[in-house]
């Protein structure tokens, strides 16, 4: 046992010391936050995790078909957040406490994977998501490789028990010699295919390696489709799918636009801050809905949205213009 921890294995877990602390307490203050100072597993009230998740939907790489699934599936979504909660919970207090480290650090390494690809374009400043991710990813993968050292509780049941130190599945799992041969081409491999992850997704969600930078984070942007023209009520898709995830987009004219682009049907704020809760059909958990002086539109956020017009007739070239708070509009030809 001694002769391990003398070892240059045996100190790299202690020179990780640091890193596998602050990694854990990284994740299992999520289950902290969430669960043991303020409830957040709770659908009706307001900070749900799962609305939090549902953020994540319009950019997503990847996983966009799994997020779409439990977002539009209450009783799974709900289900789901309760066992991430408790998966980060353990994952992150085993790395702080160093108990099968090596096992705890490949939760890591894919509690970071999701994050990465699920939110890693979010961020208004520093591309905060993205950097969460492939750091945890990174940092999940050299625990693995160093395992811990003194301070852990791998190493009080190594020095308890020291068989255990010689035993592969513990070796494997928790701390100790690696039984790898030819080490050192198998940890560049997986460091060139995770510093090529870093790469990739940088440029995919930013645009950070070559082109033009950019931040889908920064302004709101809603998609209008599903354009429909019947019995004298126009139906539309609104989809919030950029801007930030703590702040909606707060709507407050809808216009409809001849070809000459002079208003035949509007809806002004007061309208929309008091418009008919049935006449927004939506389709995920994060909903659009009237707030005190405007439509608010969270970011991820879909739903069918019906205006009567009253005996208005429509034709082909006429334009639907939405218009946000900040001044942002957008439009879709009415066909």
């Amino acid at each position: 046992m001694k002769q391990y921890i003398d070892s240059a294995d045996g100190k790299a877990g202690l020179y990780t010391l640091a890193l596998r602390w602050v990694i854990g307490w990284t994740y299992f203050s999520a289950f902290w936050r969430r669960l043991i100072l303020e409830n957040k597993l709770i659908p009706e009230e307001a900070g749900y995790i799962g609305e939090k998740f549902n953020h994540f939907l319009p950019n997503a790489l990847g996983i966009k078909p799994i997020i779409e699934y439990l977002v539009t599936h209450p009783d799974d979504l709900h289900t789901s957040m309760v066992i991430f909660t408790i998966i980060e919970a353990i994952v992150g207090l085993f790395i702080i406490l160093g108990l099968f480290t090596r096992f705890m650090s490949m939760g890591i390494f894919f509690l970071a994977m999701g994050i990465l690809l699920g939110s890693g374009w979010l961020g208004t400043t520093c591309l905060d998501e993205w950097q969460i991710g492939v750091l945890g990813v990174a940092t999940g993968f050299v625990l693995y490789l160093t395992g811990s050292s003194t301070y852990s509780l791998d190493y009080l049941i190594m020095k308890k028990y020291p068989n255990f130190a010689h035993k592969k599945w513990f070796s494997i799992l928790g701390s100790g010699e690696l039984p790898i041969k030819n080490f050192a081409p198998k940890v560049l491999i997986m460091s060139i295919l995770i510093f090529g992850l870093t790469l990739f997704t940088n440029q995919y969600f930013h645009g950070g390696v070559f082109g033009t930078l950019h931040n889908k984070s920064v302004k709101p942007k809603v998609e209008i489709s599903n354009i429909k023209y019947e019995n004298s009520m126009l139906i539309f898709r609104l989809f919030r799918v950029e801007g930030a995830d703590v702040y909606g987009s707060f709507l407050i004219g809808i216009e409809i636009l001849d070809e000459n682009n002079k208003v035949v049907k509007s809806i002004n704020q007061e309208e929309l801050s008091r418009y008919p809760k049935e006449k927004i059909n939506n389709h995920y958990v994060t909903q659009i809905k009237s707030g005190k002086h405007s439509l608010i539109i969270p970011l991820g956020a879909k739903a069918d949205f019906t205006i009567d017009l009253n005996g208005i007739s429509l034709k082909k070239d006429y334009t639907l213009k939405l218009t946000d708070i900040s001044g942002i509009e957008w439009s879709a030809k009415i066909k």
